[in-house]
């Protein structure tokens, strides 16, 4: 018999809400799993990648995730891992580094054998380079096998990678297939192979209500026995307030009394008709009401304008950018200059040279950064008009890079880096990493 846990998507560094107490709170909820992991004298811990929040951890998260990995090496349990789409970098990834410092071990093609299990890794790889993929592993003599993933796979929502194929076209035959990306914990039997998501470790979206968790797994000769565990996490209270016509902020003070609000998340959504409540007005009532931070959705906006009936909500923004950005089909390049501008905690004064430095790097090292990936909508209806919607995007793109290039003083080397986002399901990360490893099963980074 060998148990493991099925973790990932702990985005360790990312500061929600530019809380640092957020922040803090999704290393504490990797640290959690970990201790469950020395209670349960469980034989590996198995990440699905995303370990990072993005691709350039400050030196905190670096030492905490370091002293979390060398307190499951002092206990003998093994981290197999793999890289999810947020933390690929286009050259060596950290987990490369923890496993040179002997902390962990990178799945991919090769078997890595726990007691009678033998596990095989698929970094995240981008859909325009799926084709690529040949899915080969190496046999090993073991009881059981099964692959880690990070992806959106079928049979489950929002999925654009179809586990069928892969198990089709693999030459191992998978008991299991755990998979990280998206953040809602799901299991389902595909002939005979389990499949399943762990979720996330915390609430990286105001959507993710559901108490966060790993999967606890128990591979026998006979069966693979799936089962959920909950970690404890920083409270989010969610506050729903129905107004009436004459209803305004006096109305939603006394929802919000009703709820416990002591450290927690607060998330505020007003529904119906009712007076012009100012968000600010409402989140310092709760910070005053001991909250650490308070987000207000105003779904009335939304729901009288037919032009903005999206899921764009205030309580999320980085949700509404993500998914548009996500939809436009970008470049690599593009999306690299997005989050430097946009997400990334590069100072202002800094921003011009930082993406002077990547633009020119790029057109040197990698001139296919410049080739935009393919847009969700053309996934889904490809015709004759795809090849015009490219050629598009990339003249968008070098123009892009040309003005940024002209723009820009002289680079320097003095810059802070930490890019900010988040999304729930997470398809795709900020940048397409290059290929680079020997491997056609998402060693491309």
């Amino acid at each position: 018999m060998t148990r493991v846990i099925h973790t990932g998507d702990t985005h360790i560094g990312y500061q929600q809400y530019h809380s640092p107490e957020r922040r803090q709170d999704f290393l504490d909820a990797f640290e959690r799993v970990v201790s469950d992991a020395l209670d349960e004298g469980v034989d590996a811990v198995v990440h699905a990648g995303d370990l990072y929040h993005d691709r350039r951890p400050e030196l905190p998260d670096l030492l905490g995730t370091l002293a979390a990995l060398r307190r499951l090496d002092d206990a003998g349990i093994p981290f197999l891992a793999i890289v999810g789409n947020h933390e690929s970098t286009r050259g060596g990834q950290w987990l490369d580094l923890f496993e040179r410092l002997g902390l962990a071990t990178r799945l991919g093609r090769d078997p890595h054998v726990v007691g009678d299990v033998a596990f095989y890794g698929l970094d995240h790889v981008p859909r325009s380079r799926r084709d690529e993929l040949d899915y080969q592993f190496d046999p090993a003599d073991a009881e059981r096998s099964v692959l880690v993933a990070h992806g959106l796979f079928t049979p489950f929502a929002h999925a654009d990678w179809e586990t069928e194929t892969v198990l089709a076209e693999s030459n191992v035959d998978f008991d299991a297939v755990l998979l990280g990306d998206n953040h809602v914990p799901d299991t389902a039997d595909l002939d005979g192979t389990w499949v399943t998501y762990c979720g996330s470790t915390e609430r990286a979206s105001a959507s993710e209500r559901d108490p966060r968790g790993y999967n606890l797994i128990e591979f026998t000769p006979d069966a693979v026995d799936i089962r959920r565990r909950t970690l404890e996490t920083r409270p989010f209270a969610f506050v729903e307030v129905d107004l009436a016509g004459d209803e305004g902020i006096e109305r939603v003070r006394r929802r919000v009394r009703e709820f416990d609000l002591e450290d927690a998340v607060v998330i505020v959504e007003l529904r119906g008709e009712g007076e012009t409540v100012t968000p600010a007005a409402v989140e310092s009532f709760a910070v005053e009401e001991g909250a650490l931070v308070a987000r207000v959705n105003d779904k009335r906006d939304i729901d009288d304008d037919a032009d903005l009936a999206t899921d764009v909500t205030f309580a999320d923004p980085d949700d509404a950018v993500r998914e548009r950005v996500r939809e436009m089909g970008l470049s690599s390049a593009a999306l690299d200059v997005d989050e430097t501008v946009r997400a990334s905690k590069v100072a202002d004064s800094n921003v011009r040279d930082e993406v002077r430095e990547r633009v020119e790097s790029l057109l040197s090292d990698d001139p296919d950064a410049f080739v935009a990936a393919e847009r969700e909508s053309d996934a889904e209806d490809e015709d004759e008009n795809s090849e015009g919607v490219e050629d598009v995007a990339v003249a968008e793109d070098v123009e892009t890079a040309e003005d940024a290039t002209e723009t820009a003083p002289e680079a320097t080397t003095e810059t802070d880096t930490d890019p900010e986002t988040t999304t729930e399901t997470d398809s795709e990360g900020p940048a397409e990493p290059a290929a680079s490893r020997d491997s056609s099963l998402g060693d491309f980074a």
